[in-house]
């Protein structure tokens, strides 16, 4: 079987609204095949491109139309395939858990990969690389979004109110994976303040 129909077989068995990248695909043949492959298959609409190497089956809707992923699964799927840890950023994190008003203006995530800028589907997303393993902790977990939350708000802005509210929002499973992360002695002291939850 030709490069260009085994990878059209196999796009075809692929969950539709799903990112994908061509690396999927070299076992089916060289990566100048299957990319031209790829973009073919875009031009003729049976699948679209999101951003750099990165694809999708489109999903339709009755409703609104053509479906498109969530961005952050793009961004993860880049990550992915290029063996990077994604965290979500502290300031999306800080809002998501009601610790901050702030909306960030543009979509940045961390990554231990290399800082750049890419774009998906027409947005420019930051990608900020990050040293502090630290802050990778649990990444892609709603414990990594809490310590990339406490990260962002900082030692002065960390209290035992704050750790209240992540407790409330995570649940016993979770917050007890948030207690055993890799902490600086700031954010420890904050947890120490909470009163250890009950356990019947």
């Amino acid at each position: 079987m030709s490069t260009a129909k085994a990878v059209r077989a196999a796009i075809r068995k692929l969950p539709r609204g799903r990112p994908f990248t061509g690396a999927r695909f070299l076992k089916h043949g060289t990566r100048g095949a299957v990319d031209r492959t790829l973009s073919r298959l875009a031009a003729d609409g049976e699948i679209r491109r999101l951003a750099h190497g990165v694809f999708v089956r489109p999903r339709t809707n009755r409703f609104v139309g053509t479906v498109m992923p969530d961005l952050h699964e793009v961004v993860e799927a880049i990550a992915r395939n290029n063996g990077e840890t994604l965290q979500i950023h502290g300031a999306e994190a800080a809002r998501r858990f009601r610790l901050s008003t702030q909306v960030p203006t543009a979509p940045v995530f961390h990554t231990s990969g290399s800082t750049r800028t890419i774009r998906v589907a027409g947005v420019a997303v930051r990608m900020v690389h990050t040293a502090n393993r630290r802050r990778l902790q649990f990444a892609g977990e709603p414990t990594g979004a809490a310590i990339s939350a406490l990260w962002y708000l900082g030692k002065d802005n960390v209290t035992p109110e704050t750790v209240a509210t992540i407790e409330a929002a995570l649940g016993p499973s979770e917050f007890e994976k948030l207690r055993s992360a890799d902490m600086p002695a700031w954010m420890q002291k904050a947890f120490a303040a909470v009163e250890e939850p009950a356990h019947g």
